[in-house]
């Protein structure tokens, strides 16, 4: 018997290819991102990236309708982008099976909010299953599968981060070989939801939630532990792991299937139990249906609704709450580290761009990747940040309100994967109704926050090959961008003159910066063993290259009271040169 230690992610890919998945498509978000990377190292799935999560779900349904297995992957806020045709697809049902895998991120670890997707599974009624370990990852993923087609429903697998990213012993199994072969089969009633069919859907719907419920009360991923008689605690997920170390006397009712519930294993375990507590991330939502089937339990009075939860935060609300006595022990010394905020990467074609936008005193609308961190100082230059793609809408809105001297201000950014991710329909807005704003596109040639995953825009796929890239400059002409100029980032001076220029427009326009992200192989030194360094005679101790936050470049104080000096770290720096063009001094060379 073969076994192998995985993360949760590998385990998802490796579930699927154990199922008998065809077709696999995602869009990069952490912390989903690792599966479709792992997916194709199995030949025998067809998988892609696709530019947003709403293509990616489509384009597993297809496969589904076609009568393959398919997967779709994407994290918490994908769904939202999902979610248009996952309520459907809920109504049409399934031909071959279909899984959504969601990957949260309680505590936001790189996410900007904190979503429980569980409420999706809800909302869409459509069962949901949330794994607590490698092995359950990769089990629960084929599971998925065959509920899927006995039940003709997509399902959705739940995962968090530290699901996704943890690692555990998972024991490898066969692909499934016995799966009907794909075909074209003319089905119009199921699958045209136009409002006639869609009525008829419906009943089957809800008569499909019903069974899913009786069907959990007897399912082996849904299992009650009794021991002690004076707590039971109902979890699921990474949150069982926790409950085991902390109280591992008490009962527990562990919960594979976290939507439907199992309304009958629930009053079996409650009436086994003095105490009855539910211990569950983010929103209370297993809480509040065992509350509205009428049982005494206690869940969020002692828990918060935000953040992740661990053995320690557990540990202390239980004490507080009276449920556990407080261990007293000599308190830890513990050294106190400094702070590590996340930064730009050295050389990052991002960062001096972000620097003028500063010194221009633009209103700058941002958006989802690298560069939203040009809103930590020392850049201090974005101003608003809410969902991939609405930094080009919120500057059309934005300048509809001003008046025409503001309105020079506003300045949206956006990447290259962002922009065809959603940011063109939004330009499309802005083109159609002419509002007078800047765009700023970002084109590093990559998907680069979530570890360089390719784009339509990078002229390759998921597995390397060749593919047509997207122009994005003829793109936003074609949409109707009159003026579109693509600048070098590297260097300043022009790049600010082209932003002066196209800020004093009274017409969208756009900018795009062309340098690739840093870190791609064979990008981060701009000629080999070409590096600058500080000459400490000429230095004056200005510290204006330090306006640019690089983490190459240090500050090192002087010991004779007089001013310290910059000094530029020789394997950090890739020589972009954009401090060099910031010393007034000559003295970075």
């Amino acid at each position: 018997m073969d076994r192998a230690i995985l993360s949760g992610n590998e385990a998802i890919a490796r579930g699927a290819y154990e199922a008998g998945v065809k077709v696999a498509s995602a869009y990069p978000g952490t912390p989903s991102t690792e599966i479709l990377e792992n997916v194709i190292n199995y030949k025998e799935i067809d998988a892609s990236w696709a530019p947003n999560e709403k293509v990616a779900l489509e384009v597993a349904i297809g496969a589904s309708f076609g009568g393959a297995r398919a997967l779709a992957c994407m994290k918490h806020v994908g769904v939202n982008v999902a979610a248009d045709p996952l309520f459907t697809l809920s109504y049409t049902g399934v031909r071959g099976g279909l899984v959504l895998v969601v990957a949260d991120d309680p505590e936001m670890h790189s996410s900007q909010n904190e979503q429980d997707s569980r409420n999706y599974a809800k909302f869409a009624k459509i069962p949901m299953l949330e794994p607590a370990d490698s092995e359950e990852c990769k089990e629960f993923t084929r599971l998925a599968f065959e509920l899927s087609e006995e039940f003709d429903t997509p399902v959705m697998l739940r995962s968090v981060t530290r699901i996704s990213h943890g690692k555990s012993i998972v024991t490898l199994g066969k692909r499934v070989d016995n799966l009907p072969a794909p075909a074209l089969v003319k089905d119009a009633a199921k699958l045209v939801m136009l409002p006639g069919n869609a009525r008829v859907r419906h009943p089957k719907v809800e008569e499909r939630i019903v069974n899913l419920s009786l069907w959990g009360g007897t399912a082996a991923i849904n299992r009650s532990e009794i021991r002690s008689a004076d707590l039971g605690v109902i979890c699921s997920g990474v949150v069982y792991q926790y409950v085991r170390e902390i109280l591992p006397e008490a009962s527990i009712l562990k919960l594979g299937m976290v939507h439907p519930l199992p309304h009958d294993l629930i009053r079996d375990f409650a009436s086994k139990v003095k105490t009855l507590l539910v211990i569950e991330e983010l929103d209370p939502f297993i809480e509040e249906q065992v509350k509205a089937m009428g049982l005494s339990v206690t869940g969020k009075a002692l828990f918060s609704l935000c953040g992740e939860l661990s053995p320690g935060r557990i540990r202390n609300a239980l004490e507080q709450g009276g449920l556990l006595a407080k261990v007293t022990s000599a308190p830890l010394t513990v050294e106190k580290l400094p702070p590590r905020p996340p930064n730009m990467c050295p050389g990052c074609p991002h960062r001096g761009v972000f620097y003028l936008l500063n010194r221009l005193n633009a209103y700058v609308t941002g958006d989802i990747g690298c560069y939203t961190l040009g809103f930590l100082p020392p850049l201090n230059a974005m101003d608003t940040c809410v969902c991939m793609g609405a930094s080009i809408s919120n500057a059309s809105g934005i300048v509809r309100s001003l008046p025409r001297e503001e309105q020079k201000r506003v300045v949206a950014v956006i990447g290259d994967s962002t922009f065809l991710h959603t940011g063109v329909n939004s330009l499309m807005e802005m083109a159609w109704n002419q509002a007078p704003a800047t765009v700023l596109i970002l084109d590093n040639r990559i998907t680069a926050m979530t570890g360089r995953q390719e784009n339509p825009a990078s002229g390759f796929t998921l597995n390397g090959e060749v593919a047509p890239e997207v122009n994005i400059a003829d793109l936003c002409r074609a949409i109707g961008i009159k003026h579109v100029v693509t600048v070098d980032p590297y260097d300043l001076v022009a790049t600010r003159a082209v932003l002066e220029a196209e800020m004093q427009r009274p017409e969208p326009s756009v900018i795009i910066t062309d340098r690739p992200c840093c870190l791609m192989k064979g990008e981060c030194r701009f000629e080999k063993g070409k590096i600058l360094a500080v000459d400490q005679n000429k230095c004056t101790g200005c510290k204006a290259c330090l306006r640019i936050g690089c983490p190459a470049i240090e500050w090192q104080p002087a010991s004779d009271g007089k001013k310290g000096k910059a000094y530029i770290d020789p394997l950090l720096c890739t020589g972009c040169t954009v401090c060099q063009q910031l010393c007034k001094f000559d003295a970075i060379n």
